[in-house]
């Protein structure tokens, strides 16, 4: 089946857009780890669209897992962010769609990723923006990998968020078992300890991960872990 720019997509149209993005650097285990989670977020619980980067009460996803960023380009071009025939050049010199997707080029995505460790505390600085004037309706959204979290960054903005209760800020932990240091009761027990409401669930699994993206946390940040089979399976 031919994939036009003109029809609807559906969840099952994404092997078949990321089919469409070749050549090195792919990344692939690190793009297909986050499909899932993103076309849950952004087919049923983000407040955003095409139409709507301009508006101040959009909610804000950050990708900061931006290495791998096939399903992301993928999810973009399914929900009208950026045209699907931007797909085949993928990574090409005159290509908007770069192996790290740039904030000023990729219509859609609010920050320039894909360097581990930036993109919490880039979620930290935004809910805390918002909550400076006064903005309680957009939700900020981070999406970053468990090895992400071997960076000091991280726990830095774990650490303050909780306290700070950044209702409005929301990550979601991709974890293929990437980390290289354990941390005592898993990944969510981390966030727990700081005062996060958190779970963890199948990363597979939508309805699991609808109820967790939306389950309410009155005064406190949110972690949904999104276990996923291991990078190395």
């Amino acid at each position: 089946m031919k994939i036009t720019a003109q029809q609807s997509y559906a969840y099952t149209d994404l092997p078949r857009l990321m089919g469409l993005m070749t050549g090195d650097e792919k990344h692939g285990p690190a793009a297909t780890s986050t499909m899932d989670a993103l076309w849950v977020l952004y087919d049923r619980v983000l407040r955003v669209g095409p139409g709507r980067m301009g508006d101040t009460g959009r909610d804000r996803f950050l990708l900061s897992k931006g290495h791998g960023p096939m399903a992301y380009y993928a999810v973009l071009a399914a929900k009208g962010f950026v045209p699907v025939e931007w797909l085949p050049g993928f990574g090409s010199y005159d290509s908007p769609l770069g192996h790290h997707p740039d904030r000023v080029l990729v219509p859609g995505a609010e920050i320039g990723s894909g360097s581990l460790g930036h993109g919490l505390p880039i979620a930290v600085g935004t809910a805390l923006g918002l909550r400076a004037q006064g903005r309680d309706e957009p939700h900020v959204w981070v999406l970053i990998g468990d090895a992400e979290l071997d960076e000091g960054s991280n726990h830095e903005a774990i650490a303050y968020a909780g306290p700070a209760g950044l209702e409005q800020l929301h990550t979601v932990v991709i974890d293929n078992s990437s980390a290289s240091h354990a941390r005592p009761g898993g990944i969510a027990a981390r966030f727990e300890a700081a005062g996060w409401s958190a779970a963890t669930v199948d990363g597979r699994d939508h309805e699991a991960l609808y109820d967790a993206f939306t389950a309410p946390h009155p005064g406190r940040p949110r972690v949904v872990v999104a276990q996923v089979e291991p990078k190395s399976a």
